[in-house]
């Protein structure tokens, strides 16, 4: 049986249980959109006979130029690994209801499940075909945290390490902020970013939003490398309970080591808050992201860690015509981002 949750500490306890895999099904995410982009959200729960919480989907209510559709971000959560398909076939059937009831076109999954053939096989067996976009990272780069700070250390490009090393040297100092003037700081770093590698960026409301939602609980933290009163470097970085994200990136051009410190302090603060995992988020995926991308990658990966394939979002069609209007326009929107 499925139906809505309003009580957050259910939802949270779900959440943390099953190893909190994304913030993106996070509580804090689904009031970020319900209150910046006007987004319908439906935190929904699939219930086993007994009354137990087998699964969870946030569902955000999406309307855009390019159509409507109904879509779970890096989810649906399941508790109940052995029994996933029939619990997506449950939360299928509801939504197609939802969506022929209040006219949207098609639903969209983006999973966080690992991919292999046999898992794919299951949603193309329950009607789902792959997206012709992908909506959030499908390919992640992910830094355990179950060894020492040397270690760590120990397992990075040996370029990475010298840097990180060398930053000291070199006057770079890094600081942690929550204070209110943090976001203006951020925000001139991140629009120089989106100037200089010419990607559209996301709005200030939402950035100052998202920083907001998750620091009222305690979940996000800015942090930001400077040498003398310059700062060349800032990252938002949000937390689950296993997890902490760098969602958020910017930076100047500068001679001096500033994002290797400032990756390097980040992760050291995960570890200590006790998170097992750090996760850089989304790496290049030649055919799915901008080649732009490659640098960024290079610079993540010499942190150490490991690449992590998700099963690709993956859509099914509840109104053929409309979708295909969708398609085409999503498409053409792959085809911009340098794909």
């Amino acid at each position: 049986m499925i139906r809505e949750i309003t009580d957050r500490s259910e939802w949270v306890s779900f959440q943390n249980a099953t190893g909190s895999p994304s913030f993106l099904q996070s509580w804090e995410w689904g009031d970020l959109n319900a209150r910046n982009s006007n987004y319908g959200v439906l935190r929904l729960g699939c219930y086993n006979a007994s009354g137990d919480l087998s699964a969870t989907a946030q569902v955000l209510k999406i309307s855009a130029k390019r159509g409507s559709f109904l879509f779970v971000p890096h989810g649906p959560t399941f508790g109940d690994l052995e029994n996933w398909n029939s619990l997506l076939s449950e939360f299928r059937d509801y939504l197609t209801d939802i969506a022929r009831k209040e006219g949207y076109a098609f639903i969209r999954i983006s999973p966080v499940q690992e991919y292999q053939k046999a898992t794919i096989d299951c949603y193309r067996d329950l009607g789902f075909r792959k997206a012709p976009i992908y909506m959030h990272a499908e390919r992640i780069w992910v830094l355990p945290l179950d060894k020492t700070e040397d270690e760590l250390l120990a397992n990075m490009r040996k370029t990475t390490r010298y840097l990180i090393r060398r930053a000291p040297r070199d006057g770079v100092k890094i600081e942690r902020r929550n204070d209110p003037e943090s976001i203006e700081v951020f925000w001139e770093l991140y629009s120089h970013t989106a100037e200089r590698e010419s990607f559209t960026p996301f709005s200030k409301t939402f950035v100052d939003n998202e920083f907001k939602t998750f620091h009222e609980s305690g979940n996000a933290d800015y942090f930001f490398g400077k040498v003398g009163e310059d700062y060349l470097a800032g990252a938002l970085i949000v937390y689950t309970e296993s997890t902490a994200f760098y969602h958020q990136g910017a930076s100047r051009h500068t001679k001096y080591p500033v994002p290797y410190a400032l990756q390097w302090e980040a992760i050291k603060s995960a570890k200590a808050r006790g998170c097992k995992y750090y996760n850089f988020w989304g790496i290049l995926q030649e055919g799915r992201t901008p080649k732009a991308w490659a640098g960024l990658t290079l610079f993540k990966k010499g942190f150490g860690g490991k690449q992590i394939d998700y099963v690709p979002t993956m859509d099914y069609v509840v109104e053929p015509f409309a979708y295909a209007v969708s398609w085409l326009l999503e498409s053409l929107l792959q085809w911009k981002r340098g794909v």
